[in-house]
């Protein structure tokens, strides 16, 4: 055989692995053909092709492993038995860009999937790898490796700290400070994945650093960077008051606030979640978002949106509220209770129902004037209703039960409460008749509403337990009026007049 038909049978090899690495690729672009090629073996197929001469094969191979693992867990989980990710690894600090880009997104594909996944990822040395790629001249290639470290990040704390140990939050750090957007962005996402999990693991990225560099990166006028930025400071600051007052010090006020206004629903949604996640700590940093105009402005945001993007924003509002009677009459004063009626009423969800509830109740349990705040806005009959309502899920019941509680105990404002003596329980009950027992014996004007109103009428036809606590109540509200109005309004009074007219022999 010639020399130039030796280079043929070569070319053609070439040629059929091209054709073959080329068709595969895009076959595993389309969902339905991923268990199809699984089944012919095609992983098996592919594995040498990492390491083929041509670089073009390598990369287009790894791609197609890439699409097929990303699909789910079961084609994952095949790449890990192929010993498919050793090959990667070892590789992934030899080859060129392209090669590099599509390793990095064959391990992130795998590694998404699940811990178990993710800890194959780490096991055959690929977090050292993918650092080191952030440190990679090509823009995508650092993307790459900081999405793939990502995924790895999100599942736990000990993927995390894997991470953290193969040195690669000092290079985020740097990458979020690169022009390029798209990488920003990733980078942010993946400082945010590795914060959420511990306080120790959120002091590492801010002692990298990065606080200062995120809060720059507020008024982006990229939106899906925003979000990203928002997300990572949000994780920070959830863990501890010296981390949430790290975040405040970068000065993020009054400039988050601008966020609450985006068209982005996710940015403000991110937005409100990073000032919950400050408020929650202290009266103090409360205080100095209130200063700020935080309140307002997160109430505005909440009447602006709708759905889960209001949740953040309605638990920010409980928080502040929780602290101190001050920063509750902050929420009333600015108007915070309608919104969150609002929210109440008009949801779908019943955790965000639950949320509104929650934080009604944190503004009403202070003293009888923010009892009276929450109540002159006839959400107790709502909150009692949904209560009672079977449908309800049981955090919504658990909540309303609480915020009712909250706000009946401090409540003196008796046109609120009477409505409620219908319909309330026994559990709920107590409560109302127990204010009624506290304002009646002190307020003439209250005794007389609550005859012609019809209220004395219905405390006399609640059946309570003897020797109960609410038949105590009932005691000391029978013992304000004369005995003679407690008999004509009590059950089966008329009978017994009737009785007696019946009864009666006219004097003639």
């Amino acid at each position: 055989m010639s020399q130039r038909q030796v280079l043929q049978v070569f070319e053609q090899y070439q040629r059929a692995r091209t054709q073959f690495v080329q068709a595969v690729a895009e076959l595993s672009a389309r969902p339905q053909n991923a268990e199809s090629l699984r089944s012919a073996g095609v992983m098996s197929l592919l594995r040498p092709l990492l390491l083929d001469v041509v670089p073009t094969i390598q990369q287009t191979a790894a791609l197609a492993l890439g699409r097929l693992a990303n699909y789910n867990d079961d084609l994952a989980e095949a790449v890990v038995k192929g010993d498919i990710l050793p090959q990667l690894v070892c590789s992934l600090s030899e080859q060129n860009r392209f090669y590099k880009k599509a390793a990095a997104f064959v391990l992130r594909a795998v590694g998404k999937h699940s811990p178990q996944l993710a800890q194959a990822v780490v096991q055959c040395g690929a977090l050292e790898s993918l650092a080191i790629c952030l440190e990679d001249f090509d823009p995508g290639v650092k993307e790459a490796a900081a999405w793939a470290l990502g995924y790895i990040a999100r599942h736990n704390s000990e993927l995390s700290q894997a991470v953290v140990d193969a040195g690669a939050v000092p290079l985020l750090v740097l990458c979020i400070q690169e022009p390029e957007i798209a990488l920003k962005r990733i980078a942010a996402s993946t400082l945010s994945d590795i914060s959420k999990h511990s306080p120790e693991l959120a002091q590492t990225v801010v002692d990298a650093g990065a606080i200062a560099h995120l809060a720059q990166m507020i008024l982006n006028p990229d939106a899906k960077l925003k979000r990203q930025v928002l997300s990572a400071l949000s994780q920070i600051a959830k863990h501890s008051v010296d981390l949430a007052e790290l975040v405040v010090e970068a000065e993020i006020f009054p400039v988050v606030l601008t966020c609450l206004k985006d068209s982005d629903e996710y940015v403000k949604k991110n937005g409100a979640t990073l000032i919950r996640e400050i408020a929650k700590h202290t009266p103090e940093l409360s205080q100095f978002i209130v200063n700020a105009g935080g309140v307002a402005a997160v109430i505005d945001c909440i009447g602006s949106c709708r759905g889960t993007v209001r949740l953040p924003g309605i638990m920010m509002l409980g928080y502040v509220a929780a602290h101190s009677e001050n920063l509750s009459m902050a929420v009333i004063v600015s108007k915070g209770i309608p919104p969150l009626c609002t929210c109440l009423v008009e949801e779908q969800e019943d955790h965000i129902k639950a949320a509104a509830a929650w934080a009604l109740g944190q503004v009403g349990r202070h003293t009888p004037e923010h009892a009276r705040a929450v109540a002159v806005a006839n959400v107790l009959p709502t909150l009692l209703s949904m209560y009672m309502d079977t449908h309800s899920s049981e955090d919504l019941q658990l909540k309303t039960k609480r915020a009712l509680k909250n706000i009946l105990q401090k409540c003196t404002y008796l046109p609120a409460l009477e409505p409620l003596l219908q319909d309330a329980p026994p559990n709920i009950l107590k409560h109302i008749v127990g204010q009624f027992s506290k304002v009646l014996p002190h307020d003439s004007k209250a005794r007389r509403l609550f005859v012609t109103t019809g209220g004395l009428k219905k405390v006399q036809e609640i059946k309570a337990e003897p020797g109960s606590l609410l038949q105590e109540y009932i005691n000391t509200i029978n013992n304000c009026f004369p005995e003679e109005i407690v008999r004509y309004y009590s059950p089966g009074y008329s009978e017994i007049l009737l009785e007696r007219v019946e009864n009666y022999q006219p004097v003639l």
